[in-house]
């Protein structure tokens, strides 16, 4: 099929003839101008959604670079500058259409560019497999030893990266083919996936910017763990990595799903420490191997500073709180504290284990002025009166699904005069967008922020405000 149009979410518009005119195709991850081979997976009356397999021919958009196309770097070779016109002009379009906002122009304040382009993610994953697609050949090689990332279109094979990504740490990519070339050396097989067996199963790497080091998690089964020298390879690491390696766990997990969590399996720390820190807007937090922190640091602090801009737009009174719904492991609440001093902060997170990683990074960072209470939205004022008609700006964080209605109609009945709202899914935000006017907040700004360049990804702050009881 050949490419179009650019829907949002990083999907190409493909048009194919029929009776009737044209069929539409949605093909996930294309850009205007390809010619590709794509599977279709839903068909409807009026659309159909593809997944891409192949590139025939590229865009006159696309130039050549240095990298290996990945399947999550989709858009490496397009233009930065043309990826965020297609970006931002196909989310609004949605948003505006979902919401019912149609002076969102109107209302529109910015588009935030990520600083760094390349080399921007702070956390990757990569895959072993004992099937192995050939780029060169498109063909599939079996009893390999692959380890990158899986070949688009499938679950059972991975493509070796030889080349940096463009998206992760270029020196740490630029000795992956050695990475690989000592586990293969130990003559223990790579995961076979439609098997449910192998040994090596994947590698974690995390980044601190602010320290410039690695924390690395290799993760296997047990079967081999007799034959395997994890001492061994952790000299290896130490001898390519030196300083910039700040630790090396080994987990395993024999559980068949493909995953690389620790859970159903334990770890050890073989070296190191067990964490990384960075710096996010002068504060400093701990990052663990299973910890979630924003994977653009850089864009992450042009986000919160928009969204910050939001909230202290309106004066707060003394007497009033900031609450930060969702706030997991507390970031937004306390930079907050660093933009005004005498706001008191309120953080409430449903899970009680991100509470405690709030209290521990506040308690680094030597704020005080902020309070974590792990508890369900919908019942926090009636555990705490206390903050009945006290609550000046709601901060909403929620993950990409949105916000269940029922879950969001507890955050408006909290009463606040502003709502400033993060979202990493536009689409899902226009929806609440729409629940949210019709109790009585209307829309002041919105902002789009591009946190994920060189993928579909987009992400959006909106600030509301009430107008009617």
């Amino acid at each position: 099929m050949e490419i179009e149009g650019y829907a949002f979410g990083g999907r190409g518009i493909a048009k194919v003839p029929s009776e009737d005119g044209f069929y539409v195709v949605f093909v996930d991850n294309t850009f205007p101008g390809q010619r590709v081979r794509a599977k279709i997976d839903v068909k409807r009356k009026r659309h159909a959604e593809a997944k891409l397999l192949d590139i025939i021919r590229r865009s006159s958009y696309e130039k050549q670079l240095p990298f290996q196309e990945i399947s999550g770097g989709p858009y490496i070779f397009v233009p930065i500058e043309i990826q965020e016109k297609f970006k931002k002009d196909s989310t609004l379009e949605v948003f505006s259409r979902i919401s019912g906002i149609r002076d969102l122009n109107v209302k529109f304040d910015e588009f935030i560019s990520s600083p760094s382009h390349y080399f921007y993610r702070n956390k990757m994953e990569y895959g072993f497999a004992s099937i192995e697609h050939v780029p060169e050949t498109g063909e599939e090689k079996d009893d390999a030893f692959a380890l990158g990332f899986k070949r688009r279109g499938t679950w059972w094979k991975v493509e070796s990266l030889d080349l940096p990504s463009g998206l992760f740490d270029e020196n740490w990519e630029t000795i992956l083919w050695e990475v690989r070339a000592f586990l293969k050396a130990t003559g223990l097989p790579a995961w076979h996936p439609p098997k449910k067996q192998g040994f090596f199963r994947h590698i974690v790497v995390r980044k601190s910017f602010f320290k410039d080091q690695l924390l690395i998690n290799l993760v296997t089964s047990s079967d081999g763990m007799d034959q395997f020298d994890v001492e061994a390879f952790s000299d290896f690491l130490r001898l390519k990595l030196g300083n910039r390696l700040a630790g090396f766990q080994h987990t395993v997990n024999d559980n068949v799903a493909d995953r690389a969590k620790i859970e159903n399996g334990y770890w050890k720390l073989v070296y190191g420490e067990q964490i990384v820190i960075e710096k996010l807007l002068g504060l400093e937090f701990e990052i663990s191997m299973e910890s979630f922190f924003q994977t653009n640091p850089a864009s992450a602090e042009r986000l919160y500073t928009k969204a910050l801009d939001y909230v202290f737009e309106e004066e707060i009174p003394a007497d009033k709180v900031v609450m930060d719904l969702f706030c997991g492991t507390g970031t937004i609440g306390q930079i907050l504290t660093t933009r005004k001093s005498g706001v008191n902060i309120i953080g409430v997170d449903i899970v009680p284990e991100a509470i405690e990683d709030a209290k521990r990074n506040a308690r680094r960072n030597g704020i005080n002025n902020i309070t974590f209470y792990a508890a369900d939205v919908g019942k926090f004022l009636k555990e705490h009166p206390e903050f009945i008609g006290r609550i000046s700006t709601v901060i909403l964080d929620p993950p990409r699904a949105g916000i269940a209605p029922k879950t969001l109609q507890k955050a408006i009945e909290l009463g606040a005069d502003n709502i400033v709202y993060i979202s990493c899914n536009p689409s899902t935000q226009a929806r609440d967008a729409d629940q949210l006017q019709q109790n009585g907040y209307v829309l002041e700004k919105f902002s789009l922020v591009d946190q994920f360049p060189h993928t579909g990804h987009i992400e959006s702050v909106a600030k509301f405000k009430k107008v009617q009881s």
